[in-house]
C-alpha cells in the first residue's frame, strides 16, 4: 500500500479538470469569440471579461488542488513538495489579483511567473536523496534501483516543463502569435505532473521490512 492518501489522488486529478474545464467553459462563454491560440488564459478571468467568474474559479481550484496535493504527497522530498505548494499558492493569487482591462497588472504577472516557475522545477527536487528501504541499507554494495532511475525521470520531466514554460515566455515577451497556445501547453503539462507523481507513488509497491 502507498503512504500517499487517496485524497491526494483526488486533488491531483482535480487540478487538470479545474484548469482545462475552466478554460473550455470560459472560452465558450465569451460573447465576442475568443482566440485560444493568441489570447491567454488570464484574459478569460480578466476584469471586463464575460463571465470571468468561470475562469477565476478554475484558477482558484487549480491552486487549491496543488496545495492539497503538496500536503498529501508524503513520498516526495520536502523541497519538491514545498515548491509544488508555492506554485499552488501563487496560482490562487493569480485568481485573486486578475489581469485588468489593459493587461497591465504587476501583481498578476509576478504571481503567474512564480507559479509557472515553481510548478516547472518541483519534480527535480521531489525525489528523496536516499532510499528509505531497510533492504537497500543492508545491501549497499548492490546497485540501487530506487532513487537513481526515478530521479532521472523527474529531472527529464522538469526539463520538459521548463522547456514549455520557456517557449511560452519567448512568445509572451515578443508578443508572438502563439501566446495562448504555448501557455495552455505549459499550464496543462504542469497541472498533470502532480497527478503522474501521485499515481506513480500509489502504484509503486512500498519496500517491505527485514524478515
Amino acid at each position: 500500500m502507498s503512504a500517499v492518501p487517496r485524497w491526494a489522488l483526488l486533488s491531483a486529478a482535480g487540478a487538470p479538470l479545474f484548469l482545462i474545464g475552466g478554460w473550455t467553459v470560459a472560452q465558450a462563454a465569451q460573447a465576442d469569440g475568443f482566440d485560444p491560440v493568441r489570447q491567454t488564459i488570464s484574459a478569460l478571468a480578466a476584469t471586463g471579461a464575460d463571465h470571468r467568474w468561470i475562469m477565476t474559479i478554475g484558477l482558484a481550484g487549480l491552486g487549491l488542488c496543488h496545495l492539497t496535493t503538496a500536503l498529501g504527497l508524503v513520498s516526495a522530498a520536502r523541497a519538491g513538495r514545498g515548491l509544488l505548494g508555492l506554485g499552488g499558492l501563487a496560482t490562487v493569487l493569480v485568481a485573486v489579483f486578475p489581469q485588468n482591462a489593459t493587461g497591465s497588472s504587476t501583481t498578476h504577472v509576478v504571481a503567474a511567473g512564480v507559479a509557472f516557475g515553481a510548478l516547472a522545477v518541483w519534480p527535480a527536487l521531489a525525489v528523496p536523496r536516499r532510499a528509505a528501504s531497510p533492504l537497500a541499507r543492508e545491501h549497499r554494495h548492490r546497485p540501487q534501483d530506487g532513487p537513481a532511475p526515478v530521479r532521472r525521470v523527474a529531472l527529464a520531466a522538469a526539463a520538459v516543463l521548463l522547456g514549455l514554460v520557456g517557449w511560452f515566455g519567448v512568445e509572451f515577451f515578443t508578443d508572438g502569435a502563439w501566446i495562448g497556445l504555448t501557455e495552455r501547453l505549459a499550464a496543462a503539462a504542469e497541472a498533470g505532473a502532480p497527478l503522474a507523481a501521485v499515481l506513480f507513488s500509489r502504484l509503486r509497491p512500498r519496500p517491505s521490512g527485514p524478515g
